[in-house]
């Protein structure tokens, strides 16, 4: 092991609590039902957050009411002034976000019993039955499959900081475990979602209002703006999971992707965008490998990179079965339909991307930072 730098005692090792960040739940809400006694701030940063996440979903049940026909223009004062007030309060864009519909919309049955999808339920729901929870669940389980990755990820940080090689293989080991979890879990979408339900109503509800040709203009938050503002709807690049692993194996994408990922970064709680943040400015881990000519670590951060790589490929799978197909066979059911919001979004993900190309695109550059003897 290499003797300390002459700054290590200054640098300061990096901690999930320093970021609002749980052990347990990742970045989940812990437990957003559960009452915290003798602890105002937690209680009112937990009430605001289950606010942000009723108002937004009341509004996106407004602007999205007509269903296949065309949208609402203008949110009115008695939904925009408050969301717009609670959303300044959290540091978040006032409209439905994947920390809204996701991490602080579940809850357990039962907290005795283990955290599964039988086992919990949502607190807020909106148009999609039993997909709709089978969809925002699995989304949570894979938030929670996340957990020993984001650990292992801060383990690995402090590992480079404190020169610790045998600490730095075990975090890249348990790193790589997480992810393909991640991907097992993932595949639980095909038991709980039916595509056609999610192609027609799900999707719609979770639509923006930029990068989305059924609402080119934006939406009036009466009250707030008399010129149309412009957000976009909850998507998984919201989710800071991959955003931190991207930053610790120091993926880097196409000019194109990564401005939208960090336009995406926005639309997260402040805290988890520090995070990121936090090791984007921390010693670079590809770097530290190539320097320490340290064939085990070198394995190691490869086989993390292609099992994210992976992880991204069967995302695809899913969103070409649970959009592109489901397309296609809604264009077969209806085709002298008029157009509206599920025509006009044919090809775009909630986010806004043309999403198949964008994902393609995330998936071959995180393939492109593999290691070879060559580098």
């Amino acid at each position: 092991m290499e003797p300390p730098s002459q700054n290590m005692k200054t640098t300061p090792l990096l901690s999930l609590g320093r970021f609002h960040i749980s052990e347990d739940y990742g970045f989940l809400l812990p437990n957003p039902l559960m009452p915290l006694l003798n602890c105002q701030f937690l209680q009112s940063y937990r009430e605001q957050r289950l606010a942000h996440l009723v108002l937004s979903l009341m509004t996106m049940g407004y602007v999205w009411q007509r269903g296949e026909t065309q949208p609402q223009k203008v949110l009115p004062r008695n939904l925009a002034l408050p969301l717009v007030e609670v959303s300044r309060n959290l540091g978040l864009p006032p409209i439905l976000v994947h920390s809204d519909l996701v991490l602080t919309n579940w809850t357990p049955r039962n907290p005795e019993r283990p955290m599964e999808i039988g086992n919990l339920d949502i607190i807020v729901s909106f148009p999609g039955g039993d997909s709709l929870r089978g969809f925002i669940l699995v989304t949570v389980l894979v938030e929670k499959a996340a957990v020993p990755g984001i650990k292992a990820l801060v383990q690995g940080v402090n590992a480079i900081l404190q020169h610790s090689q045998n600490s730095l293989l075990q975090a890249l080991q348990q790193l790589r475990l997480s992810i393909q979890d991640i991907t097992r879990t993932l595949g639980q979408m095909h038991d709980y979602v039916d595509p056609d339900i999610f192609y027609a109503v799900i999707r719609i509800f979770l639509s923006g209002w930029k990068d989305n040709p059924a609402m080119p203009v934006g939406l009036i938050y009466e009250g707030v703006s008399t010129a149309p503002l412009q957000y976009s709807g909850g998507s998984a690049a919201q989710s800071t999971v991959l955003h931190a692993f991207d930053e610790f194996l120091g993926i880097r994408h196409s000019k194109e992707s990564a401005d939208f990922l960090h336009r995406m970064r926005e639309y997260m709680p402040p805290s988890h965008k520090a995070f990121i943040e936090e090791i984007h400015s921390s010693p670079s881990l590809r770097d530290h490998i190539l320097s320490s000519a340290n064939g085990q670590l070198q394995t190691a951060y490869n086989q993390c990179v292609e099992a994210l790589a992976d992880l991204r490929s069967y995302h695809i799978a899913v969103v070409t079965k649970y959009l592109i197909t489901a397309a296609t066979k809604a264009k077969g059911r209806r085709p002298n339909c008029l157009p509206g919001p599920s025509q006009a979004l044919e090809e775009r993900g909630t986010g806004g991307t043309v999403v198949l190309s964008f994902l393609k695109s995330v998936r071959d550059k995180t393939l492109e930072a593999v290691l070879h003897q060559s580098d």
